[in-house]
């Protein structure tokens, strides 16, 4: 809920601008599920939905709306909750950065050619889910 009120609160000032760019943060697991994970999947599923439902009705007004998905990310949350890290399971072989998460965001955020698109930023991830 927290990302549709966000979006309603600075669409208003992009409509009026007649441009902007919104980037949504998923998860790999909103595109390919995951065992014990079933309500968090189900929840960023729902975003990835949103994103492109507001990415069609946007596009006409000049406003882009798309989704990062990453995977693992080394932060305080996830280290703690995923012991041992599974670096072994991605196929770059190492969990992403905060800062290549925030890169992504800058490359999507400035591309104003690209909407209602899924950016998967996960070492590989998807390809062994």
């Amino acid at each position: 809920m927290g990302t549709m009120f966000m979006c309603k609160t600075v669409l208003k000032h992009m409509i009026r601008q007649k441009k902007g760019s919104i980037v949504n943060i998923g998860s790999v697991v909103g595109l390919k599920g995951n065992a014990g994970q079933t309500v968090y999947s189900a929840s960023k599923a729902g975003l990835i939905g949103f994103t492109k439902s507001l990415a069609k009705e946007m596009a006409p007004k000049g406003i882009t709306v798309n989704v990062i998905a990453p995977g693992f990310v080394r932060t305080d949350m996830t280290s703690e909750i995923v012991k041992p890290m599974p670096e072994e399971l991605i196929p770059l072989k190492r969990i992403g950065s905060p800062d290549e998460i925030a890169e992504a965001v800058h490359f999507l955020a400035n591309a104003s050619y690209i909407t209602g698109e899924v950016l998967l930023c996960d070492g590989g991830l998807h390809l062994v889910l």
